[in-house]
Parts: structure tokens; sequence; C-alpha cells
């Protein structure tokens, strides 16, 4: 494939990027870890307006379904050892250069959240990673996984008035990755953990059960799913263990979950995952933040029957990507933090 790499902002510890609609356009976001900004571009990568100055801290971003672009987002989660007072906002466009910015709930040390819809009803997951710590890299107070119905109109949210969060897991050390998965047209989160990989599926009504499975015991940082050979079942690929350098993929091999591929190299600190299609096809992206610093694209030969990796970028560090669509062009937006670089891919065959 054909890369032509585009660098479109210096953010400093650029971190966390999402998809936003707003005023009948197709935007994405980018913000930072650290103390910074955070920035909203059109899909030629063009920085259109500053949605905050500061805090930071922003791990995870999600447009409200159906709003015209309003979101959610991370605040003051700027490390693991520096969380507790992380919380999740709300953020509304009142005007160009004007985004309101109210608590939604203090949550200390949440790293991902996603808001998944199903029967009309959307329903607010979130992930903290661990539930306190008194010294540098403590993880004696395991992380939990929280949710709550997410009405509607959240105009009466603020820091006096938080959203009821309700406990649906704990005991999971370093809580840390986090991926949408539809499966049976559910939108359900697939969440990564030192003690395995998870899928939580959304009550069928408001007052229902959330529903669990553990899809592998194996500690993981990240996995996203994608059916990579077309047989209808989805593989998974998994960044282990927390922060680690291991990429393997798993397949699905009577009712469990077996690995079938590793990564030939090492990849120190993985970090960004995306599981979907690029080009039309099935791939997984992966970066890392230490040694080469690489971002790669996984795919599937159905020629040879064998998992192919390349390489997009070298000594790049990212954090997080997507993939948006783009005057029929697939780009591969990436917060290339450890170089400070928002950058853009525009991928062709």
């Amino acid at each position: 494939m054909k890369v032509e790499k585009k660098v479109i902002s210096n953010l400093t510890k650029c971190y966390s990027c999402a998809p936003l609609h707003y005023n009948d356009q197709d935007y994405f976001l980018v913000a930072a870890e650290k103390t910074d900004r955070c920035l909203l571009f059109d899909l030629d990568g063009n920085q259109v307006d500053t949605v905050w100055e500061q805090p930071g801290g922003v791990m995870s971003m999600v447009q409200i379904p159906g709003s015209n672009g309003q979101f959610l987002a991370t605040h003051k989660f700027y490390s693991p050892n520096d969380s507790k007072e992380a919380k999740i906002v709300i953020v509304t466009p009142v005007e160009k250069g004007n985004w309101e910015v109210r608590t939604l709930v203090n949550l200390p040390h949440v790293h991902r959240f996603d808001i998944l819809r199903r029967n009309g009803v959307n329903y607010l997951i979130a992930c903290a990673l661990k539930s306190g710590h008194e010294y540098k890299d403590d993880w004696s107070a395991p992380g939990k996984v929280y949710a709550a119905v997410l009405p509607d109109d959240l105009s009466a949210f603020n820091e006096e008035n938080q959203l009821k969060l309700t406990i649906i897991k704990e005991n999971m050390l370093k809580n840390h990755g986090y991926y949408r998965i539809v499966e049976n047209n559910v939108e359900t989160a697939l969440i990564s953990a030192d003690n395995g990989v998870f899928q939580f599926y959304p009550p069928e009504t408001a007052d229902g059960e959330w529903k669990e499975e553990q899809l592998l015991d194996t500690p993981a940082s990240d996995a996203a799913m994608v059916d990579m050979d077309g047989d209808g079942e989805k593989e998974m690929l998994v960044l282990s263990p927390f922060h680690g350098d291991t990429i393997t993929i798993y397949k699905k091999k009577n009712g469990r979950y077996e690995g079938v591929y590793e990564f030939e190299e090492k990849a120190d600190f993985l970090h960004a995952i995306y599981g979907g299609t690029l080009l039309g096809s099935p791939a997984f992206i992966v970066g890392h933040r230490k040694g080469k610093r690489n971002l790669m694209v996984f795919t599937w030969n159905q020629e040879t029957h064998a998992y192919e990796a390349q390489v997009i970028d070298e000594n790049c560090g990212s954090a997080n990507c997507m993939v948006i669509q783009n005057h029929g062009k697939d780009v591969i937006i990436a917060a290339n933090r450890e170089i400070d670089e928002v950058a853009y891919y525009t991928i062709e065959k």
C-alpha cells in the first residue's frame, strides 16, 4: 500500500482521537494527555477550532449519539500515577471558540469509557485503571468497571449534581484496554486487564442486567476483533501484557480462543490499536511507544492464507489511532504522542 504522511499539528503529548459530527459535517478531535489543548479538525486535516486550552488528561472522547457535536471526555488523567482527580465531562458546542465543559461524574482513575446504545437506550460504561494508589506504581487497588443509563438530556448534570454509577465488575488489575465490538447487531464492550479479556453486553432494557463473558485469561493491555479471513468468525488481536511488547492474533476453535499468529518482533510499550477495514479489506493497526516506535498494519493474505504486517511509519510512538474516509480515500489519524505530532496518513493501493 502507498502511504502519504502529513503532520497537521504539533500537540504536546497528543493522546486521544475521536470522530465528531457537528453542524451536518464530519470532523475529528485530538486531545492531549498532559495539560494542553483539545483541537477540532475537518476531514482534510485543517484545524478549525480549539475546544479547550486545558486541563488535558484526556484518555477517551465519545460523541453523544444523535447529538449535534456534544461529546463526553475524560479530564485530568495525566498518567497511571497522576489520575486521582480524573473525571468525565460533558462538552457542548455553543459557537466557534466557545465550548461549554461541565462535570458529568468525578471518577478517580477513569481511563476508558464509551456509550453503547441498545434498543433506544444509551448506556455509559466506564473503566477505572485502578481504584487508588498511595505511591508511584502502586497497583494494590485493582480497577473496576462502572455503568449507568445515560439520559438523552444531560443539561441537569454538573459538579453539584453528578450521574450515579453502578459497579458491574471489580478486581480488574491494570484495567487498561477498551474497544467497541458490534456482535449480532448489539454494541458490546471488549475490556482488557491483567486478568484477561472480557466482553460486556448492555441490558436489553433500561432496568435489566449487564452480561459479561471472559474470552481470554491471558494478561492483556488492549484487544480488538475483526473477521480477517472472511469465515464469519472474528479473530482477536491482543497486545500483551500491560503496556507490553507482544502482538498475538487469536482465533476461536472449539469454543475457545487459541493463538494462531504472533508477530515475530517484540514491540516495546504497545498502545495504539484499531480493528476494522482499510482499503476495503479487514485490518488491524497497531502502534508502540518505545523501541522502534512503529505504526503497523496487519492484514490477511487470501492467496497464501497467512497474516502479513506492513510498517506505515517509524519512530512515531502512536498512543492512539483511527481511520476516516475522505474524498473516497482512507486516512489513518494517529496521535503520535512520543514526538508531539498529530499525523494524517492517506492510504492508497
